[in-house]
């Protein structure tokens, strides 16, 4: 309950500074983990497409939650599924690709002065994750910035939990931070980097708790000291690099 009315406070404190503010929600927690596990109990050769139903219930409970808790704290607020949104998707289950997003009903609740709450990961048909969702979100509506609250700093120069030393980035480069997220790196979902670059987001990786500056993700990044950065593949028994900063 504590981390929801954090992410509530963000949240209306956007919205008081006299921004439209348009929220993308992951689902809580081991949320997802734990449905996997309850699906692989009663069938674990389970179809894409009814994986995909139940996981998208997790985002869902997100983003009614979270409303609930902004309408509590006395602001206008309204919770959308992907299907609602007009979020459509190929039908590749478990793999899907945005095709277009439809803004109308965005814009309509945004000019009745609501907060609106979206539930990532969910589309007419299914997709990348919700950082993808949000810079889809934010491309479509022409927003000023994407931002992309998460349980780190922003973006490191490798991860600080096993490189001794590793540093935060002011900045990157959409190029890099592809190559980054294609290795591994789980800060944001490659398909989100590459929807940022085609339709220039502003994007920015930011911490949910600490209220620092995070990493802006843009264009062209200022050129490191010493650049160099080690993506730590998710697969640790693969050893890759991914050198950043430097010319080609």
């Amino acid at each position: 309950a504590e981390r929801i009315r954090n992410v509530a406070r963000i949240i209306t404190d956007a919205y008081k500074a006299g921004n439209d503010v348009v929220v993308v929600l992951s689902a809580q927690g081991d949320t997802t983990d734990e449905l996997i596990e309850k699906a692989a109990e009663l069938n674990p050769r389970a179809s894409k497409r009814e994986m995909d139903m139940l996981l998208a219930t997790g985002e869902q409970q997100s983003i009614a939650l979270c409303a609930m808790t902004i309408e509590g704290m006395g602001f206008p607020v309204v919770s959308l599924t992907g299907w609602q949104v007009g979020m459509n998707t190929n039908s590749t289950y478990s793999n899907a690709r945005i095709k277009r997003v439809d803004g109308e009903r965005i814009r309509s609740e945004l000019d009745k002065k609501r907060i609106v709450i979206v539930a990532g990961f969910q589309g007419i048909d299914k997709y990348g994750g919700s950082d993808t969702s949000a810079v889809a979100l934010a491309a479509t509506l022409g927003a000023d910035l994407c931002q992309i609250y998460t349980d780190v700093d922003g973006v490191y120069t490798a991860d600080p939990r096993k490189v001794k030393g590793a540093r935060k980035l002011e900045e990157i480069s959409f190029d890099e931070m592809l190559e980054l997220a294609t290795l591994g790196s789980q800060v944001l979902h490659n398909r989100s980097v590459e929807m940022a670059k085609r339709y220039d987001v502003n994007l920015e990786v930011i911490s949910s708790f600490s209220g620092n500056p995070g990493t802006k993700v843009k264009e062209v990044a200022k050129t490191m000291e010493n650049s160099h950065v080690v993506g730590v593949a998710k697969d640790t028994n693969i050893a890759r690099l991914a050198l950043v900063g430097l010319s080609d």
